[in-house]
């Protein structure tokens, strides 16, 4: 799709977070963007139109470089950027595979700039009276690689436009900004599988998160909320096509624009740190639609809700620093959004938290209780139901899912019923909550911890003598099933 003016100055305020100093030198740049909406993009504008290159380093450290027929320079492959790229990275790895003959797939965005330039450069380009070209200026984006192999790339030169290549060392690099950059670039390390995850928000503010397969030593982050995304593969020209491919076969979505945002330095399983680049994007659908081939399920959540959630802190930064950036309705309104606020509590409504509970009573009569984590939030050390918050999911199908997360227990859905509604605060001017209790008349597997982050042990206790550390609305919402009272209120004044 054609780049877009939004999308260039989001990656050119992302260059200069990183290279503040540089704010004057790129002042023309900076102009075009503010002063017009023409195609900064289009070979066309001459204003000064964006170009885009891409520096080659070699497992050697040397730096690819191309003698241009057109210039007589020996410059680093690159050129304007075409209406059919998907990214300014993109356009920079066409012309890489143009000019030289080494297919995107041979390279790796080198690891901190899989979103940024590495050098932007400003540079005066002649009139050409043939072609009906005033003289006007190259605004050149440059995106950093690495070769993947100590093999010698396959070259194939474009030689109506390329005379040869030359693999300089640093020292050499004929452009002195980018020769200075270089020079204080740290050596890489082994090169580590490139990943790229999509930051997906709506006109509400909240953001679409992941909820991961609960498979410990086999996947990444189990049973953990995320984003969307993964690993590089061959076939993947850039990264922004690796998470674009990853949508579409985890989700089935297809984003209209996504724009670089960042990257996320998360941490593997072994320790090591992994980056991934992270792609913006805005979405108002109902994730209950979409066809999930891996995890859980998807939902929608607001940056106040992710301190309740298992997610990693690096994930959670990034939603945080997003949405400090892009208030919710900055954006132009969907139809979705304008429905939403057509349904808009009146002033003066509260909103309340839906809490699950499951009720699992054998036929002992003994209750199932779990004793929560010492670090645990809420009731820390203290004994309570298999309970959960409702997401984006109705309230059975939210049972069924923690009862097999927390637990392992598998249920029906024809085997719930609800046996108790618990009007709650903790104390005055807390948020209300309303605990939906449900009984299991059947069901299978036996307690197990499933997340020893927040439980410690399940044990099945005799109603008639609980244990004294039990969540106080616990205790009164047993009492009240075994009374056969449906309805309750605790915590509210008299």
């Amino acid at each position: 799709m054609p780049l877009s003016h939004d999308r260039i100055r989001t990656t050119v305020d992302a260059y200069l977070a990183r290279h503040p100093h540089e704010r004057e030198q790129l002042g023309a740049l900076l102009d075009v963007l503010d002063r017009t909406r023409d195609d900064i993009a289009s070979r066309s504008t001459f204003t000064g139109h964006v170009t885009c290159g891409a520096i080659v380093v070699d497992p050697l450290g040397r730096v690819l470089h191309a003698l241009h027929l057109a210039s007589g320079k020996v410059l680093a492959p690159g050129g304007h950027a075409e209406p059919s790229d998907e990214s300014l990275a993109a356009a920079a790895l066409r012309e890489l595979h143009e000019e030289t003959g080494i297919p995107p797939q041979a390279v790796t965005p080198w690891p901190g700039y899989e979103t940024v330039p590495f050098d932007i450069d400003i540079h005066d380009i002649d009139a050409h009276p043939g072609k009906g070209e005033p003289g006007h200026q190259h605004f050149d984006l440059r995106f950093l690689f690495r070769l993947d192999t100590e093999n010698e790339a396959p070259v194939m030169l474009q030689e109506e436009e390329v005379g040869g290549i030359e693999w300089r060392p640093v020292d050499r690099v004929t452009s002195p900004s980018l020769r200075e950059k270089l020079l204080k670039l740290p050596p890489a390390a082994e090169p580590e599988t490139a990943n790229a995850s999509a930051l997906i928000c709506n006109d509400r503010g909240e953001y679409l998160l992941h909820l991961r397969d609960y498979f410990p030593g086999k996947i990444w982050e189990p049973g953990m909320w995320s984003l969307l995304g993964g690993g590089r593969e061959p076939q993947d020209a850039t990264l922004e096509h690796t998470v674009r491919r990853e949508l579409a076969e985890e989700a089935g979505l297809d984003l209209g624009d996504l724009t670089p945002f960042g990257t996320e330095y998360a941490s593997n399983d072994a320790g090591a740190t992994v980056p991934i680049a992270i792609y913006a994007g805005r979405w108002n659908g109902d994730p209950r639609e979409l066809r999930l081939t891996e995890g859980v399920m998807l939902a929608w959540f607001t940056p106040e809700d992710l301190h309740r959630l298992r997610i990693a802190d690096t994930t959670s930064d990034l939603v945080r620093r997003h949405a400090a950036s892009h208030p919710a309705g900055t954006a132009p309104q969907s139809g979705l959004a304008l429905q939403e606020e057509r349904r808009a509590s009146p002033h003066g409504t509260v909103l309340n938290v839906i809490g699950v509970h499951l009720y699992l009573e054998r036929s002992d009569g003994t209750v199932l209780l779990g004793l929560r984590h010492p670090n645990s939030a809420f009731a820390p050390s203290t004994w309570h139901v298999l309970a959960g918050h409702c997401e984006q999911e109705n309230a059975v199908t939210c049972l069924i899912r923690e009862a097999r997360e927390e637990a392992g227990l598998h249920i029906e859905r024809q085997d719930v019923e609800l046996v108790h509604v618990i009007h709650h605060i903790d104390k005055a001017g807390d948020r209300p909550r309303m605990g939906l209790f449900f009984r299991a008349r059947a069901w299978s597997g036996e307690p197990e911890l499933r997340e020893p982050d927040k439980c410690t042990q399940w044990k099945f206790w005799d109603p008639a003598a609980l244990p004294d550390g039990l969540v106080p609305y616990t205790r009164q919402a047993i009492t009240k099933i075994q009374n056969g009272d449906l309805y309750s209120e605790t915590g509210w004044p008299a």
